[in-house]
Parts: structure tokens; C-alpha cells; sequence
């Protein structure tokens, strides 16, 4: 029953502020993309990644992440939906399909084996989730509050999504609609998705405060995964 990741990472991630696509800035040295690349392998529990960039760019990643067999860069397109069917196509005939973003790159490598197991274990869908701590309201468009939603029965949603294969390739074929993440469009067609404990330090680089985040905890412990607040 293998496991294939992918990684989409051909978007341009206007909202941190850098010259290069934000899955290739840099944290210690290395790309978040490389990053995020290093934790699935390190789990154990991948047995190849499909990694999904702008067409322009897949000569330079296959370059960064080397010629390693487990790893398999493809181009991608100008919706996420679109790469990740383009990692789709070339995840073959995998059993479990992981999608993960390359802006959570210090997700500690346990969570990533977590979902593996949990889908191994009979899961269809798996995604790991964090409390809320803020208050949330819903709003309407002119700003006014229009309710409070119990925090309790609230969870933020991370990634690496996990999958049974066929089912994300059906949401993918009878949806097809444009989403957050990939457990909406599996949620439509009536799968029940199961999550699993998450971890503060898969949180997703988007804004440059995020960035600033990211590059202390490395610099105050390396890898970063060993900060983690879950362990």
C-alpha cells in the first residue's frame, strides 16, 4: 500500500512580501520547499513526493532536490487545484496520497506519520487540526458581526492532508470545484474526514510576521522541530 506526498509549490505567495515564489524563500540556508521536501522523508512513512512547481522552474528544483528515485518534480499549474492534479497524475498508482503545502516547512515529521497511520489504520481522510484560542465571528459583507460560533467545536486545519487515492481523485473528477484545501472537496462528496492531532509548528508561512517566526525558531534550534509544543 504506497504512500505518495505531494507538494504544491508553484504559487507565488503575494502576501509575504518577497521576490520569489514563496516556496522557494529561504529559512536557515535552505528553501521551505526543501524543507518541507526533508520532513516527509524523514518520517518514514512516504515512498515518494511529487513535488509540483511553476513550469518555468522544474529544471532548478530537480537541480536543488537531487536525483534521488523517491523524489519526482513536475510542473504544475495557475490554480492549486490545478497542481495538485498535475501531482495526481503523476502520484501513479499510490494506494495513500499525502498533500501537503511547502509552507509548513518545519512540520515535525511525527504528524506526517500520524496520518499515514491513521489512514492505514481504515481512514478514508485525514487532516491534523490545532485548538482555536481566538474568539471567532462571521461577519456579512458590510463588517457587522452575524454570529459566534462555539470555539470548542472549532478546529485550524494543517497539512499534510491524507487520502484513500481514489476517493481524492473522484472529488477531483465529480466536484471539481476551486477550494481551500482538498478534505472540502472530499468532504462533498460524503466521505467523513477524520482528524488527528496536530502541531504548533506546522503552522503555514504566509505573512512576514510568519516568516520572521519561522527563522527564530531555527535559529534557536536548528531544525526547529524539536520546539515542538505538542511532545
Amino acid at each position: 500500500m504506497s504512500v505518495v506526498a505531494l507538494v504544491p509549490a508553484a504559487g507565488r505567495g503575494v502576501r509575504l512580501g518577497e521576490d520569489v515564489p514563496k516556496a522557494f524563500v529561504e529559512l536557515g540556508g535552505r528553501t521551505m520547499l526543501a524543507r518541507a521536501v526533508d520532513g516527509l522523508r524523514d518520517s518514514g512513512a512516504i515512498d515518494r513526493v511529487v513535488v509540483i512547481v511553476p513550469p518555468e522552474m522544474v529544471a532548478e528544483v530537480r537541480a536543488d532536490l537531487g536525483s534521488a528515485e523517491d523524489v519526482v518534480v513536475v510542473a504544475g499549474g495557475s490554480e492549486r487545484t490545478d497542481s495538485v492534479r498535475a501531482g495526481l497524475a503523476g502520484a501513479g498508482d499510490a494506494r495513500f496520497v499525502l498533500v501537503h503545502d511547502a509552507a509548513r516547512a518545519l512540520t515535525p515529521p511525527s504528524v506526517i506519520a500520524r496520518v499515514v497511520a491513521q489512514l492505514r489504520a481504515g481512514s478514508s481522510a485525514v487532516i491534523p487540526v490545532v485548538p482555536v484560542t481566538d474568539t471567532i465571528k462571521s461577519v456579512d459583507a458590510f463588517g457587522a458581526v452575524t454570529g459566534t460560533p462555539q470555539r470548542s467545536d472549532l478546529r485550524a486545519v494543517q497539512t499534510p492532508q491524507g487520502f484513500d487515492a481514489a476517493i481524492l481523485r473522484r472529488a477531483y473528477d465529480e466536484v471539481g470545484a476551486v477550494a481551500t484545501d482538498d478534505a472540502a472537496l472530499v468532504e462533498r462528496l460524503g466521505v467523513t474526514v477524520q482528524t488527528i492531532e496536530g502541531d504548533a509548528l506546522a503552522f503555514k508561512v504566509t505573512t512576514p510576521h510568519d516568516l520572521v517566526l519561522a527563522r527564530a525558531l531555527l535559529n534557536g534550534s536548528g531544525s526547529g522541530r524539536e520546539l515542538s509544543s505538542c511532545e
